[in-house]
């Protein structure tokens, strides 16, 4: 009784003899050759990146109700901008809606490491900050998370790069980059539904 094993490879013999019974032109010959070696080529490269540089898809998906992300305790309205957490760390919590981002403005110091969250209310959004390498897009139901730090002082437009309607070409928000020494954190507010 043959295995199953044994009958995958009866079958892979079957169909090579199948195959070089069939005439191919020595120029396809090499030109099948090169694409088997771009396609081995490419799967070398994202194999040594996620195993000697750690590059991955994201495998940490935090998940949200986009419905209710106004009852949420971190995306409601006065958790939204810039806030410093105990251990120092910027955050800064926008919400894209249609047609807009919110907070419309935030200021951020230079040289500081940044975590940016953003959730959806209503449909996909994008978030692009041009002269920058962030992009990302905000799918609904889910948190998208960006670390980065802006080197020099500036403004930096925040644009929307997925098309969500009607007004998709006013969807914009603004990010004043402030010298770190320049920079004030705000105060921390009390969060709504924390006891005091």
């Amino acid at each position: 009784m043959q295995t199953e094993f044994s009958k995958g490879i009866n079958i892979i013999k079957d169909l090579c003899v199948q195959f070089n019974t069939i005439h191919i032109d020595p120029l396809e010959r090499k030109w099948i050759a090169i694409s088997l070696m771009i396609v081995g080529l490419f799967v070398g490269i994202i194999t040594i990146d996620a195993l000697f540089h750690g590059i991955n898809p994201p495998s940490k998906v935090e998940t949200i109700d986009s419905a209710s992300l106004h009852l949420s305790q971190e995306f409601a309205e006065d958790n939204l901008g810039v806030q410093v957490d105990d251990k120092g760390a910027v955050i800064i919590r926008m919400v894209a809606g249609r047609y807009s981002f919110f907070p419309k403005h935030v200021d951020v110091p230079a040289e500081t490491p940044l975590t940016f969250r953003w959730v959806s209310m209503d449909v996909l959004h994008g978030v692009h900050i041009p002269m920058t390498n962030m992009s990302t897009m905000i799918v609904p139901g889910y948190v998208a998370e960006i670390s980065t730090t802006f080197p020099k002082p500036g403004e930096y437009p925040l644009l929307c790069n997925e098309y969500c309607g009607l007004g998709h070409n006013h969807m914009w928000s603004n990010i004043s980059v402030i010298a770190k020494e320049d920079w004030h954190a705000p105060v921390k507010s009390h969060v709504k539904g924390e006891q005091q």
